[in-house]
């Protein structure tokens, strides 16, 4: 029985909503056999992130090179990177060890604020991981600094998008959830544009939606779908996730990944 696998390479949150903990719970949802590189680890709750510890970039690339020796993957996902040597020790083994359907999801801010990726790292996501990526998924304030322009209307996510997918990769969707009224989101190929367009859920159980629904895009690569039924498919899950989701602390509170009838 061959069984789709997919990777992700990401952060861990101790609070088990977003980051490595929110892609392994995802993969699952979506009967895929979900495996993991941690760049990070973060002492958080859904108060916000207490503290960081980086891992050493060559262990980083140890983990990276031992899965895809072995394993492979069908499709994998980058999450929070976080520094620039980061970046290059995973840039390096991608080099090596091409993943054809590489989802970037370009972490820099946590729900809470915090900041997940370093100044310094913003060019080498730039330079080394967006050009080997299939689709990346920034949220508009992750598109303002890829793009280096105010993104905050539709007509501004379409000038964003063009100007990232010249920095190398072949899709880029730009979410437009901090918009008001339905969410949608807007995907530029090099050709077409296609909107993905969601009733809003008026909740604020939702941290680790980005992580998710970047994680449910790689889930259904993985499984062969093709890039517009992936995207359908995910943001269908993100917004059940949102709207049976629950308060586990005293802050933002957590999607529902198990979610019923899936």
């Amino acid at each position: 029985m061959l069984i789709p696998k997919a990777l992700t390479i990401a952060g861990s949150d101790s609070g088990g909503g977003a980051g490595i903990q929110a892609d392994l719970k995802t993969f699952s949802a979506f009967r895929v056999f979900g495996m993991s590189v941690i760049t990070a680890v973060t002492a958080q709750n859904s108060l916000g992130v207490q503290g960081v510890e980086n891992l050493p970039p060559e262990f980083v690339a140890r983990q990276l090179r031992s899965v895809l020796e072995d394993f492979g993957t069908d499709a994998a996902k980058c999450g929070m990177l976080s520094t620039a040597p980061i970046i290059d020790a995973v840039a390096a083994v991608l080099g090596e060890r091409p993943v054809d359907k590489l989802v970037v999801d370009p972490v820099m801010v946590a729900k809470s604020g915090d900041l997940l990726l370093q100044p310094d790292a913003r060019a080498a996501l730039a330079d080394h991981i967006l050009p080997r990526a299939l689709l990346v998924t920034p949220n508009l304030p992750e598109a303002e600094v890829l793009a280096g322009m105010r993104v905050a209307e539709p007509e501004e996510m379409e000038e964003a998008a063009r100007r990232i997918h010249g920095m190398g990769p072949r899709y880029v969707l730009i979410k437009g959830g901090h918009l008001k009224g339905d969410a949608t989101d807007l995907l530029w190929n090099g050709r077409e544009l296609t909107r993905f367009t969601a009733r809003r859920v008026e909740s604020t159980n939702t941290h680790g939606t980005g992580c998710t629904l970047s994680a449910a895009i790689a889930a259904g690569l993985a499984r062969g779908q093709a890039m517009g039924d992936s995207i359908r498919s995910a943001k269908a899950y993100v917004t059940r996730a949102i709207r049976e989701g629950f308060k586990g602390g005293r802050g933002v509170g957590q999607l529902r990944h198990f979610i019923s009838d899936w």
